[in-house]
């Protein structure tokens, strides 16, 4: 896989993770574990997408 390629990935991910934060926050009964838990993973991709873009 490209490095190019991967990004590409990485951002798609990172978008989808959005998406899901948001929809997780509006839902009623939502455990916060499982927000706090998305974020995380949207943090991750996203320092792993500046890391590889530096």
């Amino acid at each position: 896989m490209s490095l190019n390629s991967h990004l590409t990935e990485l951002k798609r991910k990172h978008e989808t993770l959005s998406a899901q934060v948001e929809t997780a926050q509006r839902a009623p009964g939502v455990d916060d574990l499982e927000v706090k838990r998305l974020k995380k993973q949207k943090l991750q991709l996203k320092q792993e997408i500046e890391r590889l873009t530096n």
